[in-house]
């Protein structure tokens, strides 16, 4: 019997647990990739990693980039209403805040709410069943701005720490989508970085601990003349360069008619 239970403690032992200790994909430093949102995907850039729509890409279509030599960083709203989503009515009428500035269709969330939690475990599992390697959960730094709700930027801090833990327990990479106020307090529960304009905005220094920690700061630009002026867009890529960042400069629209990458 005592032989018959070392031995069932011994198999045990041995069975690895879902996902062992930080077991999931790591982009590295200077990392490669291709950001598009809308449209059909173009899976033809020869890049490190794809960062792509949760919803509207299909499993054929996270295959194909796998089987290409791709990783696949999976795209949601975390902090805002979208309500074209799939999952739109499952959040209750208390967890709308006001109206996102220039996006009509989208409103703030209250990042406090059970119920809103419980909708983004529901998204974190189904970037697992689709086969992403990471998630890019946007709208992270709400706390900044007037949401109709009166949170502060621990709520901010809360909300993005139990997102980054339930993705790793997932074996998911995650991002810190801005929140560049935050970054140092949160450098170390996330993977990677994804900015917008932090070079137009003058953030980017705060990122640069990302790069210390050997995680990638993968940057997007929108300004025109970054597309239209070849003097700005040396310049900015020098820089971004030097900072071992990973800027594209993209349409706003993130629907690849245009891609510009300041790296070789």
């Amino acid at each position: 019997m005592r032989a018959l239970l070392i031995s069932i403690t011994t198999l045990l032992c041995s069975v690895p647990s879902l996902y062992a200790a930080e077991n999931w994909y790591k982009p590295p430093v200077s990392a490669t990739w291709q950001w598009q949102l809308d449209g059909v995907v173009n899976e033809g850039y020869n890049v490190d990693l794809y960062d792509i729509d949760l919803f509207d890409s299909p499993v054929a279509l996270i295959q194909r980039l796998h089987a290409s030599g791709k990783k696949v960083i999976c795209y949601f709203s975390a902090g805002s209403y979208e309500d074209w989503r799939p999952d739109a009515a499952e959040f209750a009428k208390q967890d709308l805040g006001k109206t996102l500035k220039g996006w009509n269709d989208e409103r703030w969330l209250d990042i406090r709410s059970e119920n809103v939690r419980s909708i983004m475990l529901k998204r974190l599992d189904l970037a697992v069943k689709k086969g992403c390697d990471g998630v890019e959960p946007d709208n992270m730094d709400s706390y900044r701005t007037n949401t109709g709700f009166s949170f502060r930027q621990y709520d901010q801090l809360a909300f993005n720490r139990f997102l980054a833990k339930q993705a790793h327990e997932r074996g998911l990479a995650v991002g810190l989508k801005n929140d560049p106020d935050q970054v140092r307090a949160l450098v170390s529960d996330f993977d990677f970085a994804v900015t917008e304009q932090c070079f137009a905005f003058s953030e980017c220094r705060s990122f640069t601990a990302f790069i210390k920690q050997g995680k990638p700061v993968l940057n997007v630009e929108y300004r025109t003349s970054y597309v239209n002026n070849a003097e700005d867009r040396a310049a900015m890529c020098k820089e971004s360069l030097a900072m071992q960042f990973s800027t594209l400069i993209l349409p706003v629209k993130l629907d690849d008619s245009f891609r510009i990458s300041c790296q070789p």
